[in-house]
């Protein structure tokens, strides 16, 4: 890779609701997608401090992070994405970011498949980090 080539890193949260349904947000740019909480680091940022970030621009809330479960790189937009297991305490209320239009509980069998990926390695988590290519 060459020092001026474009790279993207992000991170990302997989939270969970007392009826174990995983949180998902629907943006308002690149098609309206459904996708978990989270975003590109920026500059001089690590990889927790930008989940950090993300989830309190995003939610409007402080998240606990639990573990790093996985880091998943994705060759069509040249990006790698860590996967956090999070935590929403329960004093707090989501507020949504204008990034977003809305939020909602997904069982486990209405992901998408890079999502119930992703969300299974998460929640199976023994101590490895998981590393994937799709």
């Amino acid at each position: 890779m060459g020092f001026h080539d474009f790279y993207r890193m992000s991170s990302h949260a997989v939270i969970l609701n007392e009826q174990h349904q995983v949180l998902l947000l629907k943006a308002t740019y690149a098609g309206c997608a459904w996708g978990l909480p989270g975003g590109g680091l920026d500059q001089g940022e690590t990889v927790h401090e930008a989940l950090l970030r993300e989830c309190q621009e995003e939610l409007g809330c402080n998240v606990q992070i639990d573990y790093l479960s996985g880091i998943y790189y994705h060759p069509t937009v040249n990006s790698h994405a860590f996967i956090f297991r999070c935590t929403l305490p329960s004093d707090q209320q989501i507020s949504l970011s204008d990034e977003h239009s809305e939020y909602q509980w997904f069982d486990f069998e209405q992901l998408s498949p890079v999502q119930k990926i992703r969300v299974e390695d998460c929640l199976s988590f023994e101590g490895q980090v998981i590393s994937r290519s799709f």
